[in-house]
């Protein structure tokens, strides 16, 4: 026993001395501190950290669907703003966090590029149209921001337009939210030679080409031009009612935790999920009168695999 409690003691000491970090805990999706987590411990066998990686996620996906369950008993109306840079990871992140919610309940919005009228409209106009009714979760990959960011360096708005958006942009937020609506707005952080990796890598897998455009392209040459329009966007926006939270996203396993984890902990949920429902053994149906139709006369998808 003695030893064992001087093993515990020994590790403990390692673990102050490794840092700290903020995981999960899989009862409230609350931090709790933890030694330098597998994923930022570069000594770790890739093994070791793709499981750490599936425990954590399996764990943030139950504290999800409670959150999920939470918004619809509550009637709460939640959106969440992904923004960053071409390749930052903002879709990766939103794709774990849908995997495990009811459709119905938690929808993406990622608008394409203004119509002829659309662009004669208010500016926030058909953004106001995907925003969430009560018991929603709506998580916008890409926004209104797009004017302070894309519109802004590659010239698709005027100045005038421009300051008009940080100036109303704020008072449009104060407004949702007085509303009923919570925001809540992540800035993905990507380096510049990390996204130069992604862009190689997705120039070189069929499945990732559609990821890039022409303007993901032209983007690369003006990197200094989108951090200065990001600096600027984060100084008038920040407000205390929607608060901007910067997710480094350099490593894209780190990101999803971290982002997930970070997310749960800023609303104030409880488990409200439906009791374990007992499945009884079935009951004995009749079958008088039923024969299935000859196998000949359906269409089958054929069996190759």
């Amino acid at each position: 026993m003695g030893k064992q409690m001087g093993k515990q003691q020994v590790a403990k000491t390692k673990n102050q001395h490794a840092g700290k970090i903020k995981t999960a805990n899989p009862k409230r999706g609350e931090a709790v501190l933890e030694g330098l987590s597998p994923l930022a411990d570069p000594k770790v066998k890739k093994k070791k950290r793709n499981k750490f990686y599936a425990d954590e996620l399996r764990n943030l996906h139950i504290e999800l669907v409670k959150l999920q369950e939470w918004i619809k008993h509550e009637g709460r109306k939640v959106v969440v703003l992904f923004e960053g840079r071409d390749a930052a990871g903002k879709g990766g992140v939103i794709k774990r966090i849908i995997e495990p919610l009811n459709p119905r309940t938690c929808r993406v919005v990622a608008l394409g590029t203004p119509t002829e009228r659309q662009k004669t409209e208010w500016y926030f106009q058909r953004y106001c149209a995907m925003l969430p009714a009560a018991g929603e979760l709506v998580l916008f990959d890409r926004s209104w921001y797009n004017r302070a960011g894309v519109e802004r360096v590659m010239g698709f708005c005027s100045d005038a337009e421009y300051w008009e958006f940080l100036r109303s942009c704020p008072e449009f937020e104060r407004i949702l939210v007085r509303s009923g609506i919570t925001i809540v707005k992540y800035w993905f952080s990507v380096s510049d030679e990390e996204q130069e990796r992604r862009f190689r890598s997705r120039v070189g897998d069929p499945t990732k080409r559609w990821k890039l455009s022409p303007m993901d392209i032209e983007a690369r040459n003006r990197w200094q031009d989108y951090s200065r329009a990001k600096d600027d966007m984060l100084v008038h926006t920040d407000i205390e009612q929607a608060r901007w939270y910067v997710v480094n996203s350099d490593n894209k396993k780190r990101a999803h935790l971290n982002c997930i984890s970070h997310f749960l902990r800023l609303l104030p949920y409880k488990d409200v999920t439906p009791k374990k429902m007992k499945l009884s053994p079935r009951k004995p149906e009749k079958r008088e009168g039923y024969a299935r139709p000859p196998l000949e006369t359906q269409n089958f998808v054929p069996e190759i695999f």
